[in-house]
């Protein structure tokens, strides 16, 4: 099932998007792609070190272990 998705941007971005696609000689749709991408692997990566982050905090130390040097 293939929805229709309603893409809208600011004027000065459109404009950036026309001034560097004569620059660069590209396709507006090509920069568009290629800026997503960017961003898919720039988010993923983020949310790879905080499922690290996340891992490294949790103890795998029983009850004991945990509690063994701790005086009271």
């Amino acid at each position: 099932m293939e929805k229709d998705i309603k893409i809208e941007l600011k004027h000065t971005t459109v404009e950036n998007l026309k001034s560097f696609s004569e620059i660069l000689g590209k396709d507006i749709n090509t920069m568009l792609e290629e800026a997503l991408e960017e961003y898919f692997e720039s988010q993923q990566q983020k949310l790879m070190e905080k499922n690290l982050f996340d891992e490294n905090a949790m103890t795998n130390l029983d009850f004991d272990e945990f509690w063994d040097d701790l005086d009271i």
